[in-house]
């Protein structure tokens, strides 16, 4: 009889001592590292391929509000580039434009867990998470001519900046918005150490981080005091490498009509920051 009383007062106990444990402890935020890879998907990679990922790292803070809801702020740098040579599509590669980029970003982004997440505490160690925000970055596409590196939007390779012929044509900002959706899942090594994978896909709201977006404009530039092209001339349509030069006026050379973006994928660590109160009564 009294074995039959004791083993339920028993788990009681640890029931009510682990529900008090955990009301007790907070899981006030983390911070961490990451690293991977990213990938930009654009004017020159219209089909959204995966075949020229690129290095990418970054660094983050999270403050925790509660079980499930946190506000992120998150750096990130991001190798991207692409080339027509890449594409299956034969009008691309007669196209035959590149760009490579560094990109540098600082975002802030509300995270949402799906379960409850109490580092060290059996049954809460792992957690599916989704974020989304707001963010600037900064890129600056170039391009190699002769085994030599070009910064092409001082170039204006589709005219910009050249008000007497383009006046509707402004130079590009480096800077950029960026509106992060990322999916992620991590898990509890121990107390103080997570271990997470992320892909975060960045829609944006510039057509330039490819340096490729209207038309073409042979016009707007002139030849050197030589007679030979410029710099800018030879950037603008390389479609002349394959023979002819498909370059005319008011061709079509990229999609106006659609925002360039990129994607980060990657893993990393993060430490927690933890604290204790006292359990309600």
């Amino acid at each position: 009889m009294l074995r039959r009383i004791a083993i339920p007062v028993f788990c009681l106990l640890i029931s009510t001592a682990k529900g008090q444990l955990l009301e007790s402890f907070v899981h006030a935020g983390e911070f961490g590292i990451s690293l991977g890879g990213a990938h930009y998907f654009g004017d020159l990679n219209t089909r959204a391929a995966l075949n020229r990922p690129k290095f990418a790292a970054g660094v983050f803070f999270t403050k925790q509000f509660n079980n499930y809801i946190g506000l992120k702020i998150a750096g990130n740098y991001a190798q991207v580039g692409y080339s027509d040579a890449y594409s299956r599509n034969e009008a691309q590669q007669i196209r035959n434009l590149s760009f490579n980029s560094n990109i540098w970003e600082l975002s802030v982004n509300g995270q949402f867990n799906f379960f409850k997440f109490y580092p060290g505490m059996e049954g809460y160690t792992y957690t599916p998470y989704v974020s989304l925000g707001v963010g600037i970055f900064s890129y600056d596409p170039y391009a190699y001519l002769n085994d030599e590196k070009h910064f092409l939007r001082p170039l204006g390779t589709e005219g910009q900046g050249n008000g007497l012929l383009y006046p509707d044509r402004k130079p590009y900002s480096p800077m950029a918005i960026c509106f992060p959706l990322s999916v992620g899942f991590k898990y509890n090594l121990s107390t103080n150490m997570n271990f997470f994978a992320e892909v975060g896909y960045r829609f944006t709201n510039t057509d330039y981080l490819d340096d490729v977006s209207s038309t073409y404009a042979p016009d707007a530039f002139t030849a050197l005091p030589n007679g030979q092209p410029s710099v800018g001339f030879l950037l603008q349509d390389r479609s002349y490498e394959y023979g002819t030069a498909i370059g005319i006026k008011g061709r079509q050379r990229g999609n106006s009509a659609q925002k360039d973006a990129y994607a980060i994928a990657q893993v990393g660590v993060s430490f927690n920051i933890s604290s204790y109160r006292c359990p309600k009564n």
